[in-house]
């Protein structure tokens, strides 16, 4: 596996290893359903199937796919003040500062104009 298979690897495994981390700590009695709400950001990976390709490993995913967006970043902010979306909200900002330091780590850019 060369370099780029390598960063991929750590990469999907960082978005399921770094919400078990709050899961763990901040909802301990609960963590099984938290980490389960906090897996939830990774479903704004929908967004990929409007590419070409669908996935790039040189591509920065920030500000290139629609729901990885300055817009629905903020929202994502949003949703973690109130506790209902509270778990969602962490999950999908979890997500966003992942893929941007991945796109840091991987090629040196934090934002891509879309």
């Amino acid at each position: 596996m060369g370099h780029i298979g390598t960063v991929v690897i750590v990469h999907l495994l960082l978005h399921f290893l770094v919400p078990l981390l709050p899961a763990l700590t901040l909802y301990r009695k609960k963590w099984l359903v938290s980490y389960g709400m906090l897996l939830a950001g990774l479903l704004i990976d929908v967004d990929h199937l409007l590419a070409d390709p669908i996935y790039d490993p040189g591509r920065c995913s920030i500000g290139f796919h629609p729901l990885h967006t300055a817009i629905p970043i903020v929202a994502y902010s949003l949703l973690m003040l109130f506790p209902k979306t509270r778990l969602i909200g962490m999950g999908l900002i979890i997500h966003v500062v992942l893929d941007a330091i991945d796109c840091q780590m991987t090629s040196g850019i934090w934002y891509t104009a879309g």
